[in-house]
This record gives structure tokens, C-alpha cells and sequence, in this order.
């Protein structure tokens, strides 16, 4: 879909583009990855979005904001995915649940197909938007067996922000438990990691969780799950569920 804004982005970040010598952004992408890189960095790619929300904040409605991420999220390029998130990310006042669909559109059909941007779209706009209309939650359980990987990834890392705040616990719960046979490397270290999170608003929960089901759980998950524990503890819960998963 065309975007008057498009051909702008696509103008600056060629401008702001660096070769890969000074900084090669696929050194972060393990095996094939349908990405292009302009390898600007961080910080400029941020600039320019602030730059155009500061154009159209008094001008566009969220709807506005969906059609231009939705736009850009299509590009290959990984800094021109960036923009579109962090411009949509800057209307989360006005974020509604119809932008749930929305992301896991992006999500199921390629648009976030790396980890980097998948974790972007949940950090910065569905992390917000659950924050906002927590009842929107209870739709992940689903995505937690979608045969997307990176709606898969978002079942539970998507649910972080909501953690933090000590709701949605059970669900996050059993969104890893529905994921501990998955076999993905990075569905198996996101579920660690939303454990992780849920661990610092209970730690007894999530150490009776660990013990309970450790014969399920995939060791990259567990270290990454009691990274939070002292080392004692985090000695003790990987001896406990040693060799009883066989992975």
C-alpha cells in the first residue's frame, strides 16, 4: 500500500545509511534472513520518526498512524519497520483494541519476521496497548499455537509489559507451559525471559512453577527463567530438573 510519507523515509534513510564496515546490523541475524539493512544505528532512525510524528501529531487519528506503519512494516528493510513502530508507538494514548488484529497481521503474514522488530511491535505498541485494555489479553493464549513463529514469540513476550505491573500472571503461565516443547530457539529464550519478568512480582511462584514442571521445560528456557534468583537458588533449580527433559 502506497503512503505519501514512504518515499520520504525511504529518501533519508538512504541518506543516513553507513556500509556495512562501519556498522553491519546482520551480524545480529543468525542464519537466513529476508532483511535489508541501511545500518543507520539507532538513534537516527528514532530521530526521523520523532521528526515525522512531531509533522503530523495535530493532523493524523490512530487510524492515520496504523495506514503509515502498515505501510512501512511491509518494506524489507529493517530501520524503515523501526520507523513505523516508533511512530505508531507515539499514539498510544489513543490505541483501541482493534489494533490487536492489526499486529498480529503484520505478525502471521512476514512483515516483523525477525526478532528484533517482533520484539519492537511488543515492546513499544501491543506491550501499551495490553497495558491500556488488559481484558485484550486473554487473546494471546491463542497465538501461544499459532504456526507463525514470530506470533508464537508474542504470545508471551507481548504480555512482559502487563507482567511488570503484576497482572496477567496465570495467563503468561500458561502461555510457556503451552511452549516448552517448542523447539525454536527463540520461542524457548523468550518464554525464559517472560518468566524471568513474571519471577519479580512473585519468585515463589515462579520457583514452584520451575520445580513443578521442570521435565518439560528446555534448559535454555530455565537459565534464562532464574537469571533473577541468587546463585544458590539458581543452582539448586537447575540440579533439581537436570536430565529430566533430556534437552
Amino acid at each position: 500500500m502506497l503512503h505519501p510519507e514512504k518515499a520520504r523515509v525511504d529518501r533519508e534513510l538512504t541518506l543516513l545509511a553507513r556500509p556495512p564496515g562501519a556498522f553491519d546490523a546482520r551480524r545480529y541475524f543468525r542464519g537466513p534472513v529476508d532483511l535489508e539493512f541501511y545500518n543507520t544505528g539507532t538513534t537516527p532512525m528514532r530521530l526521523l520518526a520523532r521528526d515525522i510524528y512531531q509533522q503530523h501529531r495535530t493532523e493524523w487519528a490512530l487510524s492515520d498512524a496504523v495506514a503509515f506503519a502498515d505501510a512501512l512494516m511491509r518494506d524489507r528493510h529493517l530501520e524503515t519497520k523501526g520507523v513505523a513502530i516508533e511512530v505508531l508507538a507515539k499514539f498510544r494514548r489513543d490505541f483501541t483494541p482493534r489494533l490487536l488484529p492489526v499486529c498480529k497481521r503484520w505478525l502471521a503474514q512476514g512483515f516483523s519476521s525477525n526478532w528484533a522488530t517482533t520484539d519492537a511491535l511488543c515492546g513499544f505498541v501491543l506491550g501499551p496497548l495490553l497495558v491500556k485494555h488488559p481484558d485484550c489479553a486473554a487473546q494471546l493464549r491463542a497465538w501461544a499455537r499459532h504456526r507463525s513463529l514470530w506470533v508464537r514469540r508474542a504470545s508471551v513476550v507481548a504480555l512482559i509489559p502487563l507482567v511488570r505491573t503484576g497482572v496477567a500472571l496465570d495467563l503468561v503461565y500458561d502461555n510457556a507451559a503451552a511452549l516448552h516443547n517448542d523447539r525454536e530457539d527463540l520461542i524457548q529464550k523468550a518464554v525464559g525471559w517472560a518468566l524471568r519478568e513474571a519471577g519479580k512480582a512473585d519468585a515463589r511462584r515462579l520457583e514452584a512453577y520451575l520445580r513443578a514442571n521442570g521435565s518439560s521445560i528446555p534448559r535454555t528456557t530455565m537459565r534464562y527463567a532464574i537469571e533473577r534468583f541468587a546463585e544458590p537458588k539458581r543452582r539448586a533449580l537447575l540440579t533439581a530438573t537436570k536430565g529430566r527433559n533430556g534437552r
